[in-house]
């Protein structure tokens, strides 16, 4: 059952105990959208906005909650603006662009949010606008671009809600599960996968992100290469050795000649791999520097 599928079923579950919300006659409404999804141990992190899709009226306020360590933002680009790749050095993508009240046409960001303090990043917990105007709004995780996208609906003063909030409380539990799920079928596909020469560098599906390397610890003799694979469709990863480089997006040392100190691939992006020659018997510990936070780190042990 698709995503978009499982949260109308699971909404129109809710709406034959419940039924719509009057507008009524008191004040403006505030809504609450949650940034991002994890499972306990945060290796499977979602890639959606829960709920993807909210109906509200004019001067309703929208807040979004951080609710996964990957890091995400809640962006509304301007009239004519296209989508781009994340830029980690662009103050306007990392920090709070716009007001409070959305005017439907310029370009309003959040900054990064996460639920834990990431390294390097000035994470904010929480975001909110109010909607002063009618209209159909859409807005993206930069960090994820089309992949991650939802839709603000506000319709005229007064006119009543198809759903409230504990609707879209119950269809986004529905939705997590279903996320957490889907991320643990993906890390028994990229387990299978792996071998001792060859490691996953996390691995994502345009629904879940496994924020592990699969096959973290592996075995090799002296002289093996080992093969660092990032087979994802959007997340990127580093494989690190050693200190973290100044600028961990950059790559560093000679993967063809490793002996043990600093390596490092730099940014390893969506189908991109790095391949890691050892030439000296020992145990070399890596980690992921966008990502070890979240426990995304391992190990090579060389033999003779």
């Amino acid at each position: 059952m698709s995503f978009i599928v499982a949260f109308a079923v699971s909404l129109l579950a809710s709406m034959a105990v419940a039924g719509p919300a009057s507008a009524g006659e008191g004040g403006h409404r505030t809504w609450h959208v949650q940034v991002g999804s994890e499972s306990s141990d945060q290796e499977i992190q979602g890639m959606a906005f829960l709920p993807s899709e909210i109906f509200i009226n004019e001067r309703d306020t929208v807040m979004w909650h951080a609710n996964a360590a990957e890091i995400h933002t809640v962006t509304f680009l301007a009239a004519g603006q296209p989508l781009t790749d994340f830029n980690p050095f662009d103050p306007n993508e990392l920090g709070p662009v716009g007001g409070a009240s959305y005017d439907g046409t310029h370009y309003y960001n959040s900054g990064i949010m996460a639920n834990v303090d990431v390294p390097g990043f000035p994470a904010v917990k929480d975001y909110s606008l109010t909607f002063p105007r009618e209209g159909n709004f859409t807005y993206y995780c930069l960090v994820h671009g089309k992949m991650m996208k939802g839709t603000v609906h506000v319709r005229d003063r007064g006119t009543d809600y198809p759903y409230n909030q504990g609707d879209y409380n119950r269809a986004s539990r529905v939705q997590a599960q279903s996320i957490i799920r889907d991320g643990e079928q993906l890390d028994e596909s990229l387990a299978e996968q792996a071998s001792n020469h060859k490691v996953m560098a996390g691995g994502d599906d345009g629904v879940a992100m496994v924020m592990r390397f699969v096959q973290p610890t592996v075995t090799v003799h002296r002289g093996d290469w080992v093969t660092f694979a990032n087979t994802g469709t959007g997340a990127p990863h580093t494989v690190t050795f050693g200190n973290e480089p100044a600028n961990i997006f950059a790559p560093s040392g000679d993967p063809t000649d490793f002996s043990g100190g600093d390596l490092s691939s730099g940014i390893l992006l969506p189908g991109a791999v790095f391949k890691v020659k050892f030439q000296t018997e020992g145990t070399f510990k890596y980690i992921c520097a966008l990502h070890d936070y979240m426990g995304m780190v391992g190990k090579v042990v060389v033999v003779d």
